[in-house]
């Protein structure tokens, strides 16, 4: 699991329903009236849906961090492991 992420994530695949295109987007959310602090939730997201994914959430006026997805080597041996 990458920092907390779920399986399609952990192997790159995008959050959108039904979407199983890689992804080359990392998308960082939080919802403030449930996640306290430093607790972030994290989408993927491919390049045909990264701007529907941030408009999902800031529309309903969630910080949002949006940067490029990489899997570390540490992450994809641990993927491999599993």
């Amino acid at each position: 699991m990458i920092g907390g992420i779920g399986a399609d994530a952990a192997q790159g695949v995008c959050s959108r329903a039904a979407c199983r295109e890689a992804a080359t987007w990392r998308i960082d959310w939080q919802n403030p009236r449930i996640h306290t602090g430093d607790r972030w939730k994290t989408w993927l997201a491919c390049d045909e849906h990264v701007e529907y994914l941030r408009g999902f959430l800031e529309a309903r006026s969630f910080p949002v961090r949006v940067g490029a997805f990489e899997v570390s080597a540490t992450d994809a041996a641990a993927e491999a492991g599993s």
